[in-house]
Formats: C-alpha cells, structure tokens, sequence
C-alpha cells in the first residue's frame, strides 16, 4: 500500500496523510486520528515514505514546460517563478520537445531530484491517465484540463479552448468569410491545439460551411518556421481561403511572414486569428487579431493551487479563466 491508497482510504489529501506521518502539527485532531486508524488497520509502513517526504520540504517545484519557442508559457513561468520566490520556494524548469511524454519525463525526475511539487505547462490529457498515478507529488497542469481523470494530487487551470475557436469563427464569419483555413498543433483531441480544432470545426458545421479538414487545416509544431512554411503548404492546397485561424501566435508570427513573401497583403489579401495573446501580438505589423489568456489569472490560479496541495493538504481543483477575443489589424471584412 502507498500514501496515496492510505489518503483514499482516511478520505483526506495526500498533503494532509504526509503531514500526519511527518508529525506535523497543522492537522486537526480528528484527521490525525482517522489516518493513524486506517495507517494501523492496513499495516502500512510509512518510515521510508516519511524520510522521502522530510528531505523533500528542501528541494525545489519542477516545472515542465512543453516546446521551446511558445511564448505564452514563458510569460506564465515568469509569473510563476516571481510567486514562489516570493513564498520562498525555488522553481527548477525543464523544457521538453513538442513531441515529448511529459509524464514519463516526470516520472523519471522524481525518481532523481525528489520535488516537492510539479507544474505541467501544455500537456496531453492521453499521457496522464496512462501514467500519472506513478507520480506522488502535488501537481498541476496548466493550459490543458486534468478534470475527469481522478488523480487527488492533480489540480489543472486552463481556459475553454473550444469556445474560445468557436468564437473565433464566429468573428471571421461575421466579417464575410467562408472559406476559412486553420493552421498549427495536431487533432490529437486531448492536446488543447486539437480541442481549438475541434471548436473551430464544429462553428464552421454549425454554419454549414465547406471545410474538408484534409484540405483546409494544416498541423504543425509552435514555432515561427513552422508556422511559416506551413502556410506555405495550406496556401498551395487552399489557394481560395480568404482568412486562417492559427492555432497559436507563434504560428501566426510565421505565418503572417510567409502570406507577405507570397504577395499576399495582410489583411487585404488573407486574414490572419492567432491564439494566446502573447505580447508580440501588439508590436507585429500589423497587430494580430488573437484571443487572449489571461497569463497572470493562470500564474495565480496554478501557484495556488499547488499551494493548496502541498500546504493544507487541499483536494483536487480544476479552474477555468477567462479569455477575451483582442480584434487588432489583421482581419477585414471581405
């Protein structure tokens, strides 16, 4: 038996089970008393669970970061990291390949370093309920929903992905366009890129509008050449698209290069919707139409939350924030 089927059996977090073992003082009486009687019934032996947990009150949060070009996560992990300094907690990042495992990538690290708890920037909802029940820290995944998956020391703040590309398309058909391309990520429907696509999929149906997605939607990695060169490709199959919805604006920064060295003016000639309302977005020529996430709400949400877990002993959370559709100079009326 490990702490985390102890926690279920008492009924209380893992947070509150370790601080029991630990002989912690900022307990109440009656769950102490609950998780000595379920620690004594199941025989479970917590002397080396107990010095794991002593050593880890001194290492530091870990943080895995998804890509390496995606802005919108680094302007979330400064937030982050500027919280917890100032709680006196120190933050370690680790950056992961786009086409990583993020948690056999954690499951790995804390078998090494030991942290007291994990953030997950982007992720795959697939990934964590084949294996996250091997990680035994407090954690939180950041822009995708852990909800549904069961895990008591999962916590996850994210936006609603697939409302805010619905209403994206709601904006470029209320502009006059019909032939709308979509460009970036995956349809893999648990990464937050393919809950975009499905949301953008979905409004064009609701329209009855002619989208093949074999035509009309280009997947690529969030990076400005990705996003470049795979306009080029969606132009080349889908000459008669009059806008693009970019699933990120690192892809809309790409692609937005890529439309003007085909001759293409933007936004006379081809719309242009990113996603993330990174900070970029307001200096690019022109500015880019985006929907904007809230980093420091998703900083706050995501320090909390963790804090929540690894300080009160507090159960699983889901958060969502708000978004908000930032209309600039990228899109016109056809």
């Amino acid at each position: 038996m490990n702490i985390r089927e102890v926690a279920a059996k008492a009924g209380y977090g893992v947070g509150t089970v370790s601080r029991v073992i630990n002989g912690q003082a900022n307990v109440s009486e009656q769950a102490r008393s609950r998780i000595l009687a379920v620690v004594e019934a199941c025989g479970y032996e917590p002397n080396s669970n107990a010095r794991y947990l002593k050593r880890r009150e001194h290492t530091p949060v870990a943080a895995f970061v998804m890509g390496t070009s995606n802005r919108l996560f680094s302007d979330i992990l400064a937030s982050i990291q500027a919280r917890l300094e100032a709680s006196g907690e120190e933050l370690v990042v680790t950056y992961l390949d786009d086409d990583a495992q993020e948690v056999a990538a954690a499951i790995a690290y804390q078998q090494a370093r030991r942290p007291k708890g994990m953030l997950f920037l982007g992720g795959e909802r697939t990934y964590f309920r084949e294996a996250f029940d091997q990680i035994e820290v407090p954690s939180v995944l950041i822009t995708n929903s852990a909800a549904g998956l069961g895990f008591a020391n999962l916590s996850s703040v994210t936006i609603d992905n697939e409302a805010a590309a619905a209403e994206v398309i709601d904006y470029l058909w209320s502009r006059g366009h019909r032939r709308i391309g979509l460009l970036g990520g995956s349809n893999a429907p648990e990464q937050t890129a393919g809950m975009r696509l499905k949301g953008a999929e979905q409004a064009l149906r609701d329209r009855n509008a002619p989208f093949d997605a074999a035509r009309d939607y280009e997947p690529c990695r969030f990076s400005e050449q990705d996003g470049y060169t795979a306009l080029i490709r969606l132009l080349d199959r889908a000459p008669d698209i009059t806008a693009v919805f970019a699933l990120g604006d690192v892809i809309a920064f790409g692609a937005l290069r890529a439309a003007v060295d085909r001759g293409l003016a933007v936004p006379r000639d081809l719309s242009l919707v990113g996603f993330d309302g990174t900070a970029l977005a307001q200096f690019s020529i022109p500015r880019i139409t985006t929907v904007r996430q809230d980093t420091e709400a998703l900083a706050q949400q995501s320090v909390e939350l963790l804090r929540s877990l690894m300080d009160a002993g507090g159960e699983a959370a889901h958060t969502l924030v708000p978004y908000e559709l930032i209309a600039q100079e990228t899109v016109c009326a056809r």
